[in-house]
């Protein structure tokens, strides 16, 4: 009985200081990191919107691989080691840098 008394007063007393505000608060920081700019990418030399896939094949050579097209307009994709290329017809219309490995 007298544990059930004290788990009772325990509550009560927390209650109480959570309602006059004595209660501890909770603090956390927030770090926010702008999209597009989280790890290397701006240190990296990517394949800009709007390069031909010459261009592309000319500065960055082959890709290890490659999908599509798909759908229409045709969209495709280059896979190189550290980033992906997005081509619309025959131009890049975006490139995605890989997580680091």
């Amino acid at each position: 009985m007298n544990k059930l008394m004290s788990v009772a007063a325990a509550a009560s007393l927390a209650i109480t200081a959570l309602g006059t505000g004595f209660a501890p608060q909770a603090q956390a920081e927030q770090v926010k990191v702008p999209v597009m700019s989280q790890g290397e990418r701006g240190s990296m030399a990517l394949p800009k919107t709007g390069q031909s896939r010459e261009t592309v094949r000319q500065r960055f050579g082959d890709p290890v691989s490659t999908s599509g097209p798909v759908g229409d307009p045709p969209i495709s994709q280059w896979h190189y080691d550290d980033f992906v290329v997005y081509f619309e017809y025959n131009h890049v219309i975006h490139t995605v840098a890989r997580h680091a490995r």
